[in-house]
Formats: structure tokens, C-alpha cells, sequence
């Protein structure tokens, strides 16, 4: 090996190391995402990285899962479940601090593009026995527990459980499903239908606001986060103006939307 090449090798080996601290430098954040509102956290979060000496890491799954997995392991600094109840539910456990409401979803009837089967936008079409239907599971995630609320309203819960052909765990795999023509009909968050690799696919159909509120997503603070004021800034940039016209171009709601 000549001399030059030895000085190219040395010099790629500290450019190498310096990239390597410079990474391990980078402070470190972990949110708990639903997975209904992982595509806005993931493009917001990245933006942040671009501001700040941060790496940003997301846990996705069902919104009861993943507050498990964070209590459990007490690690990460923010959890975004797809509604309120959540937080509502676990408030007292003293695990959940500040929070910011970062946008609304709601509950939508999903069927195949074009709606060749004639849907309408009511609940009691879930229970048509010339459709095949779908729902979420209310133990697993936010999709089917605002789906049992919905129906436990309008007392079809325990028929619609008994007709459905499978309990999905979160709104992924409801989308998935469909797309295969694994179902006619499936309640899911209307957001979904507008993403990019589902669009092409599938429809949402509105239901009337009386009998599907919007639900606020409520960014919280982890309690035990090791990075507070950090996370509480990440918090700040999605709240803002900014950040809401990323939640609103993945087919979520925000607060002037709904006056």
C-alpha cells in the first residue's frame, strides 16, 4: 500500500468515526405512536431532526399495547394513542404529564373503491348479510374500542362482533384486509383511506358527527421521559401551524375544521 493510500484510508477512517460520535451525540427521543398516525409523526419527526441534535425513534402498534409496553419499560418520552380514552383511562397511573391535542379523526364506514355494493353512511350496514365485514378488536388498539362506543350507542356491538369475520388488531391490518377483498365493509379511522398506498383502494364513507364524534390525538409527555424540555419543544412543533398542515395533507382534521 503506497503512502496516498494510506492517507485516503486514515482520512476516511476519522470521517468514519467522527459521523459515528457525532450520532451517538445526538439526543435521543422515543414516542409511542398509533399506528393510525404513524406517516404525520414519522415526516414531523423527521423535520424536527432537521432542526434540532435529536434522533428520533417511533414504536408503533395499538394504542393499549404500546401504553403497556411504556409502562413496562419505562422508557421513551411521548404516546400518541388514537383517541382521548386512553389517557383518560391510565390518567391516574400517573404516567401520562402535559399534553397537546394535535389534530382530530374520526370514525369512518370503509368499503372498496367506487362503493360497488351501495353503502351507506349508517352503522346498521355492518350487519347487511349480503356483505362480508370486519372490525377492530377493543382490547388492542383505538380503532375498536371507539368502534365498540359507536356501536354500544346504537346497541349492535354484540351482533356485529358475532357477524364479523375476524377482529383486527389495529387499523393497518383493516386496510390490508380490504385491499385483499377479504371484506365488503369495515369500520376503521376515516384518515386511513386517504393515504397514499390505500387511496387507490379503498373508500370512507362519513358518518353523521352525532353518532361518530371526531376524536382528539393528544400528544402526551411521559412522566419519566429523560429529555422533558426537549420532547415538550417536539410537542410545540407539531402543535403549530406548521405541523398541522402535515396532519391535515394525511386526511386528518384540525380544530378550524371543525367550527
Amino acid at each position: 500500500m503506497n503512502k496516498r493510500i494510506r492517507i485516503l484510508c486514515a482520512l476516511a477512517a476519522t470521517l468514519l468515526l467522527s459521523t459515528v460520535q457525532a450520532q451517538e451525540q445526538k439526543t435521543p427521543l422515543l414516542i409511542y405512536c398509533g399506528i393510525t398516525m404513524v406517516r404525520p409523526v414519522t415526516e414531523l419527526a423527521h423535520n424536527f431532526e432537521q432542526k434540532e441534535n435529536v434522533k428520533i425513534s417511533i414504536a408503533q402498534g395499538g394504542s393499549e399495547d404500546l401504553y403497556q409496553s411504556a409502562k413496562k419499560s419505562r422508557l421513551g418520552d411521548l404516546y400518541l394513542p388514537g383517541e382521548p380514552s386512553y389517557r383518560d383511562k391510565h390518567l391516574l397511573e400517573g404516567l401520562l404529564g402535559d399534553y397537546k391535542v394535535i389534530g382530530y379523526n374520526q370514525m369512518a364506514i370503509v368499503v372498496a373503491k367506487g362503493n360497488p355494493k351501495k353503502v351507506k353512511g349508517d352503522p346498521r350496514e355492518l350487519l347487511r348479510k349480503d356483505l362480508t365485514m370486519m372490525i377492530g378488536n377493543a382490547e388492542s388498539g383505538s380503532v375498536g374500542q371507539e368502534t365498540k362506543q359507536i356501536l354500544d350507542a346504537l346497541k349492535l356491538y354484540p351482533a356485529v362482533v358475532q357477524r364479523a369475520t375476524v377482529l383486527a388488531p389495529d387499523s393497518r391490518a383493516i386496510n390490508v384486509a380490504m385491499k385483499r377483498g377479504e371484506a365488503d365493509i369495515a369500520f376503521n379511522w376515516r384518515a386511513t383511506a386517504f393515504f397514499p398506498d390505500n387511496a387507490p383502494h379503498i373508500d370512507a364513507i362519513d358518518l353523521d358527527a352525532k353518532v361518530a364524534q371526531p376524536q382528539a390525538l393528544l400528544l402526551n409527555l411521559l412522566t419519566f421521559s429523560k429529555n422533558p424540555a426537549l420532547a415538550k419543544r417536539f410537542m410545540d412543533f407539531v402543535a403549530a401551524d406548521a405541523g398541522q398542515a402535515v396532519f391535515r395533507k394525511h386526511g386528518f382534521l384540525d380544530s378550524k375544521q371543525l367550527r
